[in-house]
């Protein structure tokens, strides 16, 4: 707690000197011990307590000062002592009775760590038939087969994905256009399906697609192997081909044509789809959310755009700032609330993930909101060439020729070179926010993450400068709205708790 004391001009200030141990340890009639806890004030009216392990509580503004100062009195604020008691937040002695409770409590949140990188991302060619204007990679024709990963580098990734200690492997397979290169998907997921029983590993396998390409062959392929489906869709077709340009201009009709042919063939849940604001999306947040509800879809990701590779060239069509996305986040969240509150399931994916950290026990494992970073310990990326980087972000930087994220190569470098090499222990502390300046005492560090990847590309630095931060910036604003929203409407509590429970 900071000290006032009298400078030269006797003018009080601020320090942030500690105070004496005997400050600490003095236990007068009816006081209590802190624990350690972080505040934020969400209005004029109410203040957020948060604890190490996320627990939560808002109360009225003023609230911290009097518990910091041991202004709380057991037998007159008996609701709010109990309650800040329980959560641990003060305890009545030095060390909490359930403090063993605590501590498992905190290894839960923690446990993805102990599973290791799980999703591996294999970057099976680098041609695409579209010309996305956002395409944050250097794409190529689809004429170039030596963009294909070869066979050799295939292999390898995969010992390399079986080498790590996870039992529940994703294989994912991205491009370009992964289907132009569907003969080198076919051999891979043969060969892990073959050797995934020796290894004691259960693999999902994911194909992100346009769909411009599927047909009945591949489907029956996908049916076989239980693979998922991930694709694009931006909104309605005016806006989805004029940000997913090909020859044509009919890249809504064949995505959304796709999709029926995947429902029909490999069920409704097999497909799933994602969208990118671009500028042109800022104006239509409510057209966006109405496409993916009449497409059957009862969620949406409403992603920004990504600071990184050649999306970052064209500042006309994709530029915008935080404040600005935020607008039309809240927009599009407020039509999606309306549809649940008319009965109706529909949910936003990047605000159920952080009330998942919000309102379970249970870690979440999305790589740019873990602590420490899920960069390598929740994902690698084989590229095309044999690279290897910390996450499809780090790929993307290096199409701009910005090695930074690179971890190694395939052919030159072993597993443990490339995993538990300075690089990689150099990003992943660069990820631990309960420890970089300005997150350490963030009351949002509980449920939200590092990201050294967005503050190299953003602010040139891995740790970065969290005042200017954009990550920052966004991600602190949509956790106080969506704490705003649950606190002001009981009803609004419930429809977010309803999208973190499982779905059958």
């Amino acid at each position: 707690m900071a000290e006032t004391v009298k400078d030269t001009g006797a003018v009080a200030r601020q320090t942030r000197k500690f105070r004496e141990q005997a400050y600490f340890d003095q236990q007068k009639d009816g006081a209590y011990f802190l624990l350690p806890f972080k505040f934020h004030r969400l209005d004029a009216q109410r203040e957020l307590l948060v604890n190490e392990v996320g627990d939560f509580l808002i109360v009225p503004d003023g609230t911290t000062a009097r518990i910091v100062r041991r202004k709380l009195k057991k037998q007159d604020d008996s609701e709010l002592y109990g309650d800040l008691v329980a959560n641990f937040f003060i305890s009545e002695t030095g060390i909490p009775r359930l403090i063993d409770v605590y501590a498992t409590r905190y290894r839960t949140k923690k446990s993805f760590l102990e599973g290791f990188t799980s999703l591996h991302i294999f970057v099976i060619s680098l041609r695409c038939e579209h010309t996305c204007h956002y395409c944050q990679v250097s794409r190529v024709t689809s004429d170039k087969e030596a963009f294909d990963m070869s066979i050799a580098h295939i292999d390898r990734g995969i010992e390399w994905m079986f080498r790590s200690p996870n039992a529940f492997l994703t294989m994912e397979f991205q491009g370009g256009e992964a289907l132009l290169a569907f003969d080198r998907i076919k051999y891979a997921v043969g060969k892990v399906a073959t050797l995934a029983p020796a290894y004691g590993k259960h693999v999902s396998f994911v194909i992100c697609t346009n769909l411009a390409l599927i047909t009945d062959d591949i489907l029956q392929f996908c049916q076989k192997y239980s693979i998922l489906i991930s694709t694009s869709i931006d909104g309605p077709d005016f806006l989805h081909n004029a940000n997913r340009h090909r020859p044509g201009s009919n890249s809504h009709e064949l995505a959304v044509n796709g999709i029926r042919q995947v429902r029909k063939v490999l069920g409704q849940d097999r497909v799933s789809a994602l969208m990118t604001t671009t500028t042109r999306s800022l104006c239509h947040p409510t057209e966006i959310v109405e496409e993916y509800f009449n497409l059957g879809f009862r969620n949406i990701f409403l992603r920004p755009i990504s600071p990184y590779g050649f999306a970052t060239r064209n500042e006309k069509k994709n530029g915008y700032d935080v404040q600005t996305f935020l607008a039309f986040y809240k927009i599009a969240l407020d039509r999606i609330l309306a549809y649940n509150q008319s009965g109706i399931f529909f949910s936003e994916d990047y605000a159920t993930i952080l009330l998942r950290k919000m309102l379970t026990p249970f870690p979440v494992g999305y790589v740019d909101l873990n602590s420490p970073t899920g960069a390598i310990t929740g994902v690698l990326v084989f590229n095309y060439n044999g690279a290897v980087y910390a996450t499809d972000e780090s790929r993307m930087l290096a199409e701009m020729n910005d090695f930074t994220f690179q971890l190694g190569h395939l052919d030159k470098n072993s597993y443990d070179e490339v995993v538990y090499g300075d690089k990689a222990r150099d990003i992943v502390e660069a990820g631990v926010n309960e420890s970089l300046p300005g997150c350490a005492d963030c009351a949002f560090q509980p449920y939200c993450g590092g990201d050294p990847v967005h503050h190299y590309a953003t602010q040139g630095d891995m740790i970065g400068y969290r005042p200017t931060s954009t990550f920052c910036e966004r991600n602190m604003e949509i956790i106080r709205y969506l704490f705003e929203l649950m606190d002001s409407d009981p009803q609004v509590k419930l429809i977010f708790e309803s999208w973190i429970k499982p779905r059958r």
